[in-house]
């Protein structure tokens, strides 16, 4: 029996061992009355309620969340903190959006005040929807990444975080130079990458934003720090990628421009990646290079369908982003009724659990931080959200009525969104507790 000092948290729980193959698998675990224990931040036990309380003394703290879920945190894989503000903007495809509603939001960003207030509300917006991970574009402004990490360590959140790198094809006074956007990027790295559970991501905007040379300096940043992240955009328009091959005629594709410069790897994300030809999925596969599908950006913006069993039979892996601001909601869980929709369009229909998988082990795992976050793993951080089952009489109705875990998840994704989240735990810390 443990002596450490530890609290229980008790209710049904859910975290996945790896990715699901099909219902009655082994792939994850639930327990309908269940608990985790904490102690230090990190998880000590997992499993049925009565099983874990045994494990400890009698007058263990006990947090007790009757007709909830305890799962882990969830993980978004692409999201701009910058684009709050044009959420809802309307009326406009890819390139227009970005030149109406999201350079001109990102310009109040060379303010550090602005920066400071719209990071503060971005993770508290995040923590209300369950999220405790996010890979985040800052502006092109390298106060925007100091107000942004300064704002998570403060929360103690793990999160990762880079300075847009853009120098052409925008407003001139949202442009960096080559020379400029490496030096203020290496110097971000050296301050923040590894710095308590914050990492740096290398982040050219696209190709599109960027010439030859600014994106010879993202990969030489890529190639000298090579543990950084690296996140840009990839094949979400049709007019972008027309715009990307009069802009770079010598390369195969859209892919090969990002290769050309060393940005394909283990750690790259690229968001999108809708209109992508068979060889560049090859070459996906074979960096271990991911995409993150945004489905309701890519629904709001009218850009396509992400197949992702395309991207299955080419052995690429894919998370799930929110892609704030184009796209529409903070809320995995909208995002999740989102992919399954665009799914069911593509007559692949995502499973409720495979859902539940990529929202956090599964966005984790693409990450290269499953080790740490994702699952109730022991030893892994104690980052958890509790889900009320109960949040209306329609979700309680719905609840009530499912005869499996499957059921039950299929109604959370459907209806759910913010008001489901009653708790947000970074480390075992409470961080979020709906009023």
């Amino acid at each position: 029996m443990s002596t450490d000092l530890a609290t229980i948290y008790s209710a049904s729980v859910l975290h996945f061992l790896s990715k699901p193959e099909g219902a009655g698998d082994d792939s994850y675990e639930y327990y309908e009355n269940g608990a985790i224990a904490v102690i230090d931040g990190k998880i000590s036990k997992v499993g049925d309620a009565s099983k874990v309380i045994n494990c400890f003394p009698k007058n263990t703290k006990i947090v007790t969340y009757p007709n909830h879920l305890i799962t882990p945190g969830f993980i978004d894989t692409h999201t701009h903190y910058p684009q709050v503000e044009v959420i809802a903007s309307h009326g406009e495809q890819l390139l227009d959006w970005l030149n109406n509603y999201t350079f001109p939001a990102e310009k109040r960003f060379e303010d550090r005040s602005h920066a400071n207030k719209m990071a503060s509300m971005f993770l508290d917006e995040l923590l209300r929807n369950g999220t405790t991970t996010a890979s985040v574009f800052a502006s092109v402004h390298k106060q925007s990444v100091e107000a942004f990490f300064q704002a998570s360590t403060s929360l103690n959140t793990r999160m990762i975080c880079g300075k847009v790198m853009m120098n052409r094809n925008a407003p001139p006074d949202l442009c960096d130079t080559s020379q400029s956007s490496y030096d203020d990027s290496k110097a971000l790295i050296q301050k923040w990458h590894n710095i308590g559970r914050q990492r740096y991501a290398i982040t050219p905007r696209f190709a599109i934003s960027s010439t030859a040379e600014q994106l010879e300096a993202a990969g030489q940043l890529y190639k000298q720090f090579p543990d950084t992240y690296m996140q840009t955009h990839l094949s979400e328009n049709i007019a972008e990628l027309d715009l990307v091959k009069s802009l770079f005629p010598n390369n195969k594709d859209y892919l090969d421009v990002y290769d050309q410069y060393g940005l394909l790897g283990s750690n790259s994300t690229f968001a999108h990646g809708i209109h992508l030809s068979d060889r560049e999925l090859d070459r996906l596969h074979e960096t271990g290079s991911k995409i993150a599908f945004c489905p309701t950006s890519n629904l709001f913006l009218g850009s396509g369908l992400l197949d992702t069993a395309r991207l299955d039979n080419k052995h690429v892996r894919y998370s799930l982003a929110s892609d704030i601001g184009a796209g529409t909601s903070f809320s995995m869980l909208k995002t999740m009724s989102e992919a399954y929709k665009v799914s069911q369009l593509m007559n692949t229909p995502l499973s409720p659990l495979f859902c539940f998988y990529l929202a956090t082990l599964g966005n984790a795992t693409s990450l290269g931080l499953e080790n740490k976050i994702g699952s109730f793993k022991i030893g892994n951080e104690a980052d958890f959200i509790v889900l009320d089952l109960h949040s209306s009489e329609l979700m309680k109705l719905k609840q009530n009525q499912s005869d499996s875990l499957s059921e039950k998840l299929f109604s959370l994704i459907i209806l759910g969104d913010d008001r489901n989240v009653s708790a947000t735990y970074i480390q075992g810390e409470l961080k979020h507790e709906l009023s």
